[in-house]
């Protein structure tokens, strides 16, 4: 291949739109030459596409091509300019030792190598101590990377300790229990005459004993629910009239709802006969007979002649030790658990888990008020803290 000729005029070698020689040159269609940055820069600017020379207009926006040769020529004319404005070295000054046939001043020494360089040949060890200052960084940002995964082993090496303690900790609770509630029968003698009482003792003291300790864990959990308890207010246009507020100043108006996070609240039943509580969804059906599961949208705890059920397909009956006082309803939105307590005796009642919540839930309070087996019907209390 012919080398490029750098003899032409320096015109000849510079943009029309910066006036500088080309850098990166690039040809439009109709054969003019410009700086990529330059022509694009001016066609971002234009509403129509034309030649900044011939003002040749084009359809559509032209896809620019390099010229090898011309770019390689550029890059010549470029070279030769730096070269001529180098100046020859002039007697008493030193040499450059790289240079041959004429040579240039140089500008730098090495103290190493004993060898003098002019500012051409100095440029390859710039670009040297500049790789060098790069590696050097990207060295150092390797150390800080692995450093800081470093770190994050060792943080989750710490929790995984913490969480191993924790369990830990959880068995040697349960394997305390256990060991309070068993007792070595071997040491139990049997008698005839009186084998029924001596079981009858041990039997009780062993339901005396898992009683306290289901206490202890029932009301730690009680406990746990009533952080979340909320002041629930009643819609005064679905509110049984039967139903009040605690002597508190509130008064009855819009009724709020949930649709998150947890939430807690307690309602007096003292006294009642028959009585339902829970939670609904916002869309069940108020008119007309609905089936109260929670199929249907209802999450409802139903006491009815001494009978306590939790309303499902089929109800779940649940044993009652005593009459209730006061119920307590705790609802963890996002883990979809309804649960229910006997506030006064400290005892989990029951809890429907796996529930599905998609849209916000209301308290349901209902008295029953006007039932046949109702002589004397008392009132609901909503105890807000």
């Amino acid at each position: 291949m012919a080398s490029a000729d750098t003899s032409w005029p320096e015109e000849n070698f510079s943009c029309s739109i910066c006036l500088d020689v080309f850098s990166s040159p690039v040809s439009t269609p109709c054969g003019h030459n410009f700086c990529r940055a330059c022509i694009t820069k001016f066609w971002d600017g234009q509403v129509k596409y034309k030649c900044p020379v011939c003002n040749k207009l084009f359809k559509t926006r032209p896809d620019l091509r390099v010229n090898i040769l011309f770019s390689e020529m550029v890059d010549r004319f470029g070279t030769s300019l730096q070269v001529k404005e180098q100046p020859c070295v002039e007697p008493g000054e030193v040499p450059c030792d790289v240079c041959t046939g004429t040579q240039l001043k140089a500008v730098k020494s090495c103290l190493m190598c004993l060898t003098s360089y002019c500012q051409t040949h100095l440029e390859p060890h710039h670009s040297t101590a500049q790789l060098g200052k790069i590696e050097a960084e990207v060295k150092q940002l390797i150390q800080e990377r692995q450093k800081n995964i470093q770190e994050i082993k060792d943080t989750v090496k710490r929790s995984k300790a913490a969480a191993d303690k924790e369990i830990a900790d959880g068995v040697q609770v349960l394997t305390a229990l256990m060991r309070r509630i068993e007792k070595d029968w071997t040491t139990v003698e049997v008698r005839p005459p009186s084998y029924v009482g001596t079981l009858r003792r041990c039997l009780d003291q062993l339901e005396e004993t898992l009683n306290m300790e289901m206490e202890k864990l029932s009301d730690a959990e009680l406990k746990r629910v009533q952080q979340y308890e909320v002041d629930v207010t009643l819609d005064p246009d679905t509110a049984h009239p039967t139903l009040i507020l605690s002597e508190d100043g509130k008064q009855v108006h819009d009724g709020g709802s949930f649709s998150s996070g947890r939430f807690y609240f307690e309602v007096q039943v003292k006294e009642k006969t028959v009585w339902w509580l829970g939670v609904v969804r916002e869309s069940i059906d108020r008119k007309g007979l609905t089936a109260l599961t929670p199929e249907t949208g209802h999450w409802i705890l139903l006491y009815y002649q001494d009978v306590l059920v939790f309303k499902d397909k089929p109800d779940v009956r649940l044993p009652l030790r005593a009459e209730i006082q006061k119920v307590g309803v705790f609802v963890d939105y996002d883990e979809g658990v309804v649960s229910f307590y006997d506030v006064e005796a400290r005892v989990h009642l029951y809890s429907a888990t796996g529930c599905i919540f998609s849209e916000p839930l209301y308290p349901l309070l209902s008295p029953l008020f006007g039932d046949k087996i109702i002589k004397r019907p008392k009132q609901l209390m909503l105890f807000p803290e």
